[in-house]
């Protein structure tokens, strides 16, 4: 059940100049779905990404970066659901080769200018026979507005799509801003076993544009856990056409800030959307860590408390065991932490300050915040200015289930 996941109607999802969507049944893992997704961009179109930093990257990723790499204005994306083609070896990073290479042959440009992207089932060869022949249909469906048919393709375990557009003033023009997002477990940052691929008809020089995709996922995806599990196949992609006849090529440019804004606040969007739908999820909770002495630190302290079990059922069961939440916070690996300085805020309760529970606290407070579909808990350090925000969810017996089935 997600938790307050907003779903923009399909009328107000706006189409972005230069990119053309299409989508197709593969039959990749399950009969009978939408399971293939072809983006088409205009040619000069800056493409950025940032990828897993699992060891075991998935052959996609590897393609991808390879490609990235090589110089050569992307031209196309390719994503199937149902399959990771992740730990498949040398086979694996074939079949992401051979999609690049069918796709291309198609498109008439050059396989390096293809970036391939799989989620699904990690550790099982990709059918990539199958996906090839479905490409004639996804490219034979294009169309400039079928973000919202691409949002319910990328989908594996998710209940709902997740999607954002809008349309901004700048200057004398309009500019949009639309993105899609696919993620529901096995969502820890750096990143999570999620998919996102954010478009804009700004133009944006290549190398800033790879300053701001680092940046921006660093604000967003790498801000959000719902289990502590980094996934093979984490990509987040910005892509800038340019057909708006804005141009940017420096963070000089006065209008670098409003546009780095309007994509980093849809990538935030998306991010959220995706603990919001976070498998078995009840609640949405927001970790904020302040008077931290370094941003690493309020991180640290603010992941430690996201990724407890413990903390995590004991929101499931709505139950003010807050204890859970200091013990985390002691864990953390601040050595030096003087708990004495540091408070606890449930919402809008103080619970703890001076190493202790505070005076005024009851239990009935606590309860009455722990039922709310929206948390926020707030911890300060008493050790500098820094600060952080994580995003996370509760833990559910669906949770549980899900991923005990997920293969069946």
């Amino acid at each position: 059940m997600a938790v307050n996941l907003y779903i923009p109607p399909e009328s107000d999802i706006h189409p972005v100049d230069g990119v053309s969507i299409g989508v197709a049944e593969a039959g990749i893992r399950k009969a009978h779905r939408k399971d293939l997704t072809v983006f088409q961009l205009a040619a000069g179109s800056s493409v950025a990404g940032v990828f897993t930093r699992n060891r075991f990257r998935a052959a996609p990723v590897q393609v991808c970066e390879t490609h990235l790499a090589g110089g050569l204005d992307i031209r196309a994306l390719v994503i199937n659901t149902g399959n990771a083609n992740a730990g498949t070896g040398e086979s694996g990073l074939h079949a992401a080769q051979h999609t690049c290479v069918a796709l291309a042959e198609h498109l008439k440009v050059k396989p390096q200018q293809i970036l391939p992207f799989s989620t699904g089932v990690i550790l099982e060869p990709l059918p990539v026979d199958k996906l090839v022949a479905g490409l004639p249909d996804a490219i034979a469906s294009a169309s400039p507005d079928n973000w919202f048919a691409a949002a319910h393709s990328i989908m594996t375990t998710d209940t709902l799509p997740k999607i954002v557009s809008k349309r901004e003033p700048l200057g004398d023009k309009t500019i949009t801003v639309t993105g899609i997002s696919k993620g529901a477990g096995m969502i820890r940052p750096n990143m999570a076993t999620m998919l996102g691929f954010l478009a804009t008809d700004v133009g944006v020089a290549p190398e800033l544009l790879k300053d701001m995709a680092r940046s921006i996922a660093d604000r967003s995806f790498n801000r959000i856990t719902v289990d502590g599990d980094t996934s093979t196949n984490d990509s987040f992609i910005i892509m800038a056409t340019g057909q708006s006849g804005i141009q940017i090529d420096s963070v000089a440019d006065p209008l670098y800030t409003p546009v780095y804004d309007a994509l980093a606040g849809a990538a935030t969007d998306l991010a959220q959307k995706i603990v919001r739908d976070a498998e078995g999820a009840t609640k949405f909770i927001t970790i904020q860590v302040e008077q931290a002495a370094t941003p690493e630190e309020a991180l640290k302290v603010a992941y430690a408390v996201a990724h407890s079990p413990l903390v995590k059922t004991a929101f499931f069961a709505s139950d003010p065991n807050l204890g859970r939440i200091l013990c985390a916070v002691g864990y953390a690996g601040i050595d030096d932490l003087d708990v004495r300085n540091t408070k606890l805020w449930l919402g809008d309760v103080l619970v703890a300050s001076e190493g202790e529970r505070h005076p005024d606290y009851l239990e009935a407070d606590g309860q009455r915040v722990m039922k709310e579909p929206e948390i926020t808990v707030r911890i300060a350090l008493g050790r500098g200015e820094a600060f952080d925000t994580v995003y996370t969810c509760d833990f559910s017996h669906e949770y549980v289930s899900i991923n005990a089935d997920y293969r069946s």
